[in-house]
């Protein structure tokens, strides 16, 4: 078993290369039909009926596993483990809905051509690469998500310096006779020498 601190950096870039190629695939087109418009009625109505599907569900889902890493990168403690639950069940949703459009999508495509008495056969639709990059993409995904959530109570976490200024509980200074090396210093330190 790998020693968990040194799984953090593979396990955050493998999610985030994952996460970023899901939501890459999830904007584009998973389904073509070999229908021309033409066969359809012409090219206004084939952008009507809409000749090619895409899955905008799985796009959404993956931006927001892609903001969960990026969250995961930067808190910690309890909230990290939360996020890293969140990424789990946000990339098996996206791996869900890449599966499904296995079943769903021809049925989709034969409704809209259903729709418009349209006798323009459906059979002659496929699945492009973007389908396949995104359901590899969502399984590995859900792999790295399921490593963060095991080995993320024991990852490096950013120190407190990098903590909103104001957030430490010490009483500020009286800043009132202060020089303007004092004044800047205060700055440096998260304070504000106007208040």
């Amino acid at each position: 078993m790998p020693e968990p601190r040194k799984t953090f950096g593979p396990i955050v870039l493998v999610g985030l290369t994952s996460s970023a190629l899901a939501a890459v695939a999830g904007s584009k087109d998973w389904l073509v039909s070999e229908v021309s418009a033409d066969q359809v009625g012409g090219e206004t109505l084939a952008e009507q009926i809409g000749l090619n599907i895409d899955a905008p569900l799985a796009g959404s889902l993956s931006l927001v596993l892609l903001a969960a890493w990026g969250v995961i990168l930067v808190t910690r403690g309890r909230v990290r483990r939360v996020v890293a639950v969140l990424a789990v069940v946000t990339s098996l949703g996206v791996l869900a809905t890449a599966l499904s459009a296995r079943w769903t999508m021809r049925d989709d495509l034969r409704a809209r051509f259903a729709d418009h008495d349209i006798a323009a056969a459906y059979d002659g639709s496929h699945f492009t690469g973007w389908w396949y990059a995104a359901l590899v993409a969502s399984v590995i995904a859900v792999v790295a998500a399921v490593a963060a959530l095991k080995f993320v109570a024991h990852w490096p976490e950013m120190g407190g310096r990098y903590d909103a200024p104001g957030s430490d509980d010490s009483a500020p200074e009286d800043l009132e006779d202060a020089s303007s090396v004092e004044l800047w210093k205060a700055i440096d330190e998260g304070r504000d020498p106007t208040v």
